[in-house]
């Protein structure tokens, strides 16, 4: 597959649907990679030129020391278009996936066509809680954290009907790198775009979940009131909604980005 040097990390990457189509790029979640997207591959890409890539210190990119910044999660972005020659992409990121694309819209809004934040938070509240997480990590591997964010990514009626996806997240959860996935915890701790919101002038969409207990409908709301005409849709579906209401989902954003 593709990699991408952005002066920082090498990302891995990967293209879907037509050559000629407007570019959306997928932006995946902390300990998730390119494959989280699995169901809006085919919906997306009939319409639309997808380019899909794992973020630094996770999946196939690589893992430079840490810890990183929201910035440099941004400027690899930015490279990553510049390395295809893309003036202009839509960007759809859940989780941090979503940070991302905060600071893409308040930092370079001239890139952007449009912008879906889906299950995120312009701030994570104190650091405390990032700071045990990376501090548990170091000191037992991703295993030790892996049950806790399945409860947390979906509701236990989708855990019960939907086993093969969880098991399929179970494991990419597991094969990231505790390197990256601790420098990308610095990343969120320390982020705070709750002052540059009003600087996002494309086009937005925000998706929540109704049972996301880490970025909760109240904090898609208010990120969405904090953005010029951004509009709010909620989904029934715990922290990655694009899996846990994945119809609804790909329906939500395709009108969004590609109204029929």
């Amino acid at each position: 597959m593709p990699m991408v040097d952005t002066g920082g990390a090498r990302l891995h990457c990967r293209w879907d649907g037509p050559a000629e189509g407007r570019v959306l790029v997928l932006s995946n979640s902390l300990g998730a990679s390119l494959e989280m997207w699995a169901p809006q591959i085919g919906p997306f890409s009939a319409v639309l030129r997808l380019l899909r890539y794992d973020s630094r210190g996770h999946g196939g990119s690589s893992v430079p020391p840490g810890p990183y910044t929201l910035e440099q999660l941004g400027t690899d972005v930015l490279r990553l278009l510049d390395a295809h020659r893309i003036e202009r992409a839509s960007f759809c990121g859940l989780s941090m996936g979503g940070t991302v694309g905060m600071w893409l819209g308040a930092h370079a809004p001239e890139r952007l066509e449009r912008l879906v934040l889906c299950n995120t938070a312009a701030y994570f509240g104190p650091p405390e809680a990032f700071n045990g997480r990376i501090d548990t990590v170091r000191r037992f591997g991703m295993t030790a954290l892996v049950d806790g964010i399945l409860e947390r990514w979906f509701t236990p009626a989708f855990r019960a009907a939907d086993r093969a996806t969880v098991q399929r997240v179970r494991e990419m959860l597991l094969t990231t790198p505790a390197e990256g996935y601790v420098a990308c915890c610095a990343a969120l701790r320390d982020l705070d775009e709750r002052g540059d919101l009003a600087r996002i002038a494309v086009p937005t969409l925000v998706i929540t979940g109704s049972d996301d207990p880490s970025s909760p409908p109240a904090t898609g709301l208010a990120l969405a009131g904090a953005i010029a005409g951004a509009r709010c849709i909620e989904l029934p579906a715990a922290h990655l909604s694009n899996l846990g209401a994945a119809a609804a989902f790909n329906a939500a954003v395709l009108g969004f980005l590609a109204p029929a």
